[in-house]
């Protein structure tokens, strides 16, 4: 069994089927095939059957998928184990949904950072409905966002800090200095940032109680971008409340106030509770709570990551 063929297996495992599997991996559904059939001759298993209810997996199957995801953590671990022990350093992989990446993530790594001189710090945007799959696969060591529509019990689900989702207008809009009922914001153009995509989180669910269409959502790059053109009188936009509230108190923007134009939901962090688990994964989860840190989260947006030490190395909206 080669790592590639084990990850073939375990990407048909977890999506259920080879051609989101081939798509997720970026290759062809014959490379999958390939690596399945490889795998079903070596261990003399059919592994899984299709079935007008989608794969249906052998006890052996079953069996090599626990085994594959074990396998293939403990590689990746080595490999970053080996990397970081040779420059005498550790690293903490963070996955975060784009909101909280986007405004919260800078204060909080900032501040955590300074805190150990050997640690390196990688930042990824995660869709929040994969953490649990990203934790059990060793991909990052903690996740940080919603929390899980269904609890997993091989992860540990702590709450870290509460924020509020408000709804906001330039001084210039129609709707400025009234309250407008859910049909009126219905039919408004919405300035959304890139969380809106995701599986789930506070703007999705604020969009859809709203009953707001797809047809009436523009997506920009960030959110900020989105709430700069909400400030040029262009719609409304959904944005964290401590982010926009310097500029409704200098009047460069007007928030609603009605119950249904806000929404308040709480940050979450996850790691695994495997106690192989790195120790730094769990520090960080106690840590995002403190009163320190969520001061800090609230200080920290726009920071520029240049300003992080120990070294934090960040990719967006991957």
């Amino acid at each position: 069994m080669t790592p590639t063929q084990l990850r073939a297996y375990s990407a048909v495992v977890r999506l259920g089927s080879v051609k989101q599997a081939a798509a997720h991996l970026e290759v062809t559904e014959a490379a999958i095939s390939l690596h399945i059939g490889q795998l079903r001759k070596e261990l003399g298993d059919q592994l899984f059957s299709r079935t007008a209810a989608g794969l249906a997996f052998t006890p052996g199957g079953l069996r090599l998928a626990s085994r594959a995801t074990e396998l293939l953590g403990l590689q990746d671990i080595t490999v970053m184990e080996v990397s970081t022990a040779g420059r005498g350093r550790r690293l903490l992989r963070i996955g975060a949904s784009s909101l909280f990446a986007e405004h919260a993530a800078p204060g909080l790594i900032e501040l955590f950072a300074n805190r150990a001189a050997d640690l390196d710090l990688e930042l990824s945007v995660r869709n929040p409905g994969s953490f649990a799959a990203l934790l059990t696969d060793r991909m990052i060591d903690i996740a940080i966002g919603p929390p899980p529509a269904v609890p997993d019990p091989a992860v540990v689900c702590r709450p870290v800090m509460y924020y509020r989702i408000v709804t906001v207008v330039s001084p210039d809009h129609p709707l400025a200095g009234v309250q407008p009922s859910p049909r009126q914001l219905r039919d408004q153009t919405w300035l959304l940032g890139p969380s809106v995509v995701a599986d789930t989180g506070a703007i999705r669910t604020l969009l859809r109680r709203l009953g707001v269409p797809e047809g009436q959502q523009q997506i920009f790059q960030s959110h900020a971008a989105a709430v700069e053109e909400a400030k040029r009188g262009r719609g409304v936009a959904a944005a964290l409340g401590f982010t926009v509230a310097p500029d409704v108190r200098k009047g460069h923007l007007v928030q609603f106030s009605a119950a249904h134009t806000c929404l308040e939901e709480v940050w979450h962090a996850q790691v695994l509770a495997d106690p192989s688990a790195p120790a730094a994964a769990a520090e960080l989860a106690r840590f995002a709570s403190t009163p320190r840190a969520i001061q800090a989260m609230m200080r920290g947006t726009g920071v520029n990551i240049s300003r992080f030490k120990p070294a934090v190395h960040v990719t967006l909206w991957s």
